[in-house]
């Protein structure tokens, strides 16, 4: 097994709170090196280089791409700007990690699938919903019979003020004043790209691949407030899809400012004997494997599911974002010859597409019918 170089590209939140700490833990020096890290934010490569005793820092991304001693790049920067900078990444020969949504259409998806396989390199696009067993749990329970006949679904999640109030954005240098602008602003932005995603890859994981959808979805909080000044909002925060898997079961997926229908990122899924609704079925929790570890949490058994996630062991169960390093590290591991990851690109590119026909379907009032399956 050969330790593989790897850069980091956006030492904003996700990078902080979780890729750059579980990367710099000596318990991975014989799988992995932390070499490098990029951003443009002023000082932020510089903080975040000492910090995570990281050897090359670049301000600049094309600098990067050419100079940086790497074999494989996470992507931690603002959605928007993936499908660039991963081809960018792809074409200079770097196999690469999404941190959530890959692209923003799933015409892009496909341009990065295809150079990737074109070029003898891998990508992996977070999230790996699969990887957790609590999902795998489910699935089995649905095809077994458990609640009968599936009839329906719902998934989704809201933005709420998350992101203002993290303290990575509260102070003021380089590594706690990171701006959250983008989430509110095309292309990119929105709950649908960034939370609800989570939510349609644990569904289509469970369900398969959709087949058609509609929706209604707009701009419902046009202006937000940061740190004292307004935020303009042009990014759909208000979405609902309804979603054919055929034979007729539906789902509802919604990406919203605020409210829940559904428990965490999972599912609640409703049949003809019975339903499940978050990790409980009939009102019963769920036995899955690892389940026990999980209740051991001191938070409960959501918190307590990132701690039976492959690769979760000793520092890596007290740092955050457990799954985004869980997809980097089957990413790592299918570069030195393993199986490929569940975070598969042709998932993530039919999750994708689920968002973008959508947002077509909102806009021009016609259902529309996928194309891409996995």
């Amino acid at each position: 097994m050969s330790v593989i170089r790897v850069g980091v590209v956006g030492a904003g939140s996700v990078a902080q709170r979780g890729i750059l700490p579980h990367l710099s833990q000596p318990d991975l020096a014989n799988r992995l090196a932390l070499t490098a890290i990029c951003d443009p934010a002023p000082g932020r490569a510089h903080a975040a280089a000492e910090k995570f005793s990281i050897p090359q820092q670049f301000t600049d991304y094309a600098d990067f791409l050419i100079h940086a001693d790497v074999d494989l790049i996470s992507l931690a920067t603002p959605i928007g700007m993936h499908y660039a900078q991963g081809k960018a990444a792809i074409l200079a020969g770097k196999h690469v990690h999404f941190n959530k949504t890959m692209t923003t259409t799933s015409a892009q998806a496909t341009e990065l699938i295809d150079l990737a396989a074109a070029r003898g390199v891998k990508i992996v696009a977070s999230p790996g919903e699969m990887n957790r067993p609590h999902n795998q749990a489910i699935k089995q329970l649905i095809a077994d019979g458990a609640i009968g006949e599936l009839c329906w679904a719902v998934c989704g999640a809201s933005f709420g003020r998350y992101h203002e109030t993290e303290i990575y954005r509260q102070g003021n240098d380089p590594l706690s004043n990171v701006d959250p602008s983008w989430y509110y602003r095309k292309p990119g932005g929105g709950p649908m790209y960034d939370m609800t995603v989570y939510a349609l890859h644990g569904l289509t994981g469970i369900l398969g691949p959709a087949k058609r959808v509609t929706a209604m979805s707009g701009v419902r909080i046009p202006m937000r407030e940061f740190r004292g000044q307004m935020v303009a909002c042009d990014a759909d925060d208000n979405t609902l899809v309804l979603i054919d898997f055929g034979n007729n079961v539906f789902a509802l997926a919604y990406g919203t400012p605020a409210g829940a229908v559904s428990e965490d990122d999972s599912g609640s899924f409703f049949g003809t004997k019975g339903q499940i609704v978050g990790l409980n079925l009939n009102g019963t929790p769920i036995d899955y494997a690892g389940s026990t570890i999980a209740d051991s949490h001191p938070e409960g058994r959501w918190s307590g599911n990132q701690w039976i996630l492959p690769y979760v062991t000793g520092t890596h169960r007290d740092i955050a974002e457990q799954h985004v390093f869980v997809d980097i590290m089957q990413l790592i591991d299918w570069v030195n010859g393993g199986p490929p990851p569940i975070a598969s690109a042709q998932h993530a590119r039919h999750v994708i597409e689920i968002i973008e026909a959508g947002f077509a379907a909102a806009t021009t009032g016609q259902t529309q019918t996928l194309t891409t399956t996995f």
